[in-house]
């Protein structure tokens, strides 16, 4: 046995104890002056200036947007907003070939125009069942569908064709102005979405001359029977010709319809759908001589040639430009109520609606008295070093002023005026990868609803941007307060600030593009409201350090 390494190995482990027991001992001490110290426990800050106030939108940009509304919404808070539709037709193959090469006859049997719903559906004992998403109301509305005249650009002549052309919001004038006279393609008349389904039955003919018939399902959505007779002259009667050659000169031939809509009824009756999925559908047949395999003709027992019924189909699809017009008629309440915003102080109610609708400018932190480009509140927050731990914008809803219920927004949002941008809490929020329902709830949080499902509050987390506001001097810029349809929707639209409602204040230059297909609205108490438990403030939970 080696007595030297048993010493050394002695030692170690004599070491190891000691090492141990003197870490627990520093550590148990640091520890305790940390539960001690009472100033590193996290304290609440409530009492920094918070301005906000509401102003009406001007028109907004409504094309290059994923997806598109139709119908009427009426609001007992807000009003009435009819929202209709113009878009480009784009062939499924240009320069197509109706029939053969021969050129018998083409027979148009039927033409149908579909744009299915969002919908979720399930399947038992071989019976679907679709529940309806994105469908809101059900009060008869009457749509009428024009073909339109008006050229639809990519690109901007004003720009020397270098920008993306912008449509907007109030532009239904211009775009009416230019419909066909007497060319009512048809009118939908006490139209009701309804959850059911279509029975499909399709005849097509295979290259060897049979003929196959399937039956399919497909899902619900505006599905309704539209007249052969223009087809006929538009689309089928111009096989071969220069205007069906390709897209461009088809774009310019058949420049696109226009879906119109009125109500007369003081219900709803609004749908957003996917324009890539709505389709027009030409439905055909002629007659074809049966060949055999050496081309010629096959006889009957008379002699006479053997004639098939050939049986195909034709699309058009919604590609290219779609956009949205709005007629909103706000009611002379919530008209006077943003007419005049307190931008000094802020107002005692805000106003949020999607579409081209109503927004909240929100500003933190007060005046910069000593003009030196920071506000003074701020200023005193960056001298005082806080470690931010939380910080919340509380938006209580106004049930006084609002229709409770499926009709509030579930979702509100909030950006960068300034930039354009979102907040540094969007892009860090954990719950960014969920589906749009539960997605950014961290950041922006659902409504909170009472037991009678009526609206109370929302809260927004900005810890992130309060603290780069704090300690790294970020830019303390606007924020605005918005409805949001997708959460996961990112991106912007522009609006048309030549026509701002009110000149003298801050340009708002962009918005969110979940709010624009956003049709719901809301009342929030704002910072100037008599209603000290509802009043919006700005709570800050913070460390300050040693």
């Amino acid at each position: 046995m080696n007595t030297r390494n048993i010493i050394r190995k002695v030692a170690a482990i004599f070491f190891i104890i000691v090492s141990v027991v003197s870490c627990q001992e520093d550590f148990n001490t640091i520890g305790s002056d940390i539960v001690g110290d009472e100033t590193l426990l996290s304290q609440l800050d409530n009492t920094k200036t918070v301005v906000a106030y509401s102003r009406k939108l001007a028109p907004v940009q409504t094309n290059n947007i994923p997806v598109s509304q139709l119908g009427v919404f009426n609001d007992e808070t807000f009003g009435k907003s009819s929202v209709s539709f113009l878009t480009q037709l784009q062939m499924e193959t240009p320069n197509v070939v109706f029939g053969d090469s021969i050129g018998h006859e083409i027979v148009l049997d039927s033409v149908m125009l579909y744009i299915p719903y969002y919908n979720q559906n399930s399947t038992e004992d071989g019976v679907t069942t679709y529940t309806l998403d994105s469908v809101y109301g059900a009060s008869p509305i009457n749509i009428s569908i024009n073909e339109s005249n008006y050229f639809l650009r990519d690109l901007d002549p004003n720009s020397n064709f270098q920008d993306p052309q912008l449509y907007y919001s109030n532009q239904a004038d211009l775009f009416e102005a230019n419909l066909l006279q007497n060319e009512l393609v048809t009118e939908i008349t006490d139209f009701i979405p309804s959850p059911e389904g279509y029975e499909i039955i399709n005849r097509e003919t295979s290259t060897d001359g049979s003929t196959q018939i399937d039956t399919t399902i497909i899902s619900p959505g505006l599905r309704v029977s539209l007249p052969t007779d223009y087809f006929q002259e538009k689309i089928i009667d111009k096989a071969g010709a220069p205007e069906l050659s390709n897209d461009n000169n088809f774009k310019d031939y058949f420049r696109g319809l226009y879906f119109k809509v009125n109500s007369n009824t003081e219900g709803s009756n609004l749908f957003i759908f996917n324009q890539e999925l709505a389709t027009i559908t030409l439905y055909y047949n002629f007659l074809r001589a049966e060949l055999d395999s050496a081309g010629d003709p096959v006889l009957d027992d008379d002699g006479n040639a053997v004639i098939d019924t050939i049986y195909n189909n034709y699309i058009l699809r919604f590609g290219g430009i779609n956009l949205n017009v709005f007629d909103n008629e706000l009611t002379p309440e919530i008209a006077s109520a943003i007419a005049n915003p307190n931008t000094l102080e802020g107002e005692e109610n805000l106003y949020l609606r999607g579409g081209d609708g109503i927004i909240t400018v929100i500003n933190l932190f007060g005046d910069d008295v000593d003009s030196n480009g920071i506000a003074d509140e701020l200023e005193q927050l960056r001298d005082q070093e806080w470690i931010i731990d939380d910080a919340n914008l509380k938006f209580y809803i106004d049930q006084s002023k609002v229709t409770g219920g499926d009709t509030e927004p579930e979702r509100i949002s909030i950006y960068n005026i300034n930039n354009n941008t979102v907040l540094a809490d969007y892009f860090l929020d954990p719950t960014s990868s969920n589906l749009p329902a539960d997605a950014i709830t961290s950041h922006l949080g659902k409504i909170e609803r009472d037991s009678d499902n009526n609206g109370l509050s929302y809260t927004i987390n900005l810890t992130h941007h309060i603290s780069s506001l704090i300690n790294k001097d970020s830019t303390n810029v606007s924020l605005g307060l918005l409805t949001s349809q997708n959460i996961l929707l990112n991106g912007f639209q522009k609006l048309d600030t030549l026509q701002s409602p009110n000149q003298e204040l801050p340009t708002i230059k962009r918005v969110q593009r979940s709010s624009v297909i956003s049709h719901e609205g809301t009342v929030l108490y704002g910072n100037n409201t008599l209603n000290e438990d509802k009043k919006l403030v700005l709570e800050i939970y913070y460390t300050e350090p040693n």
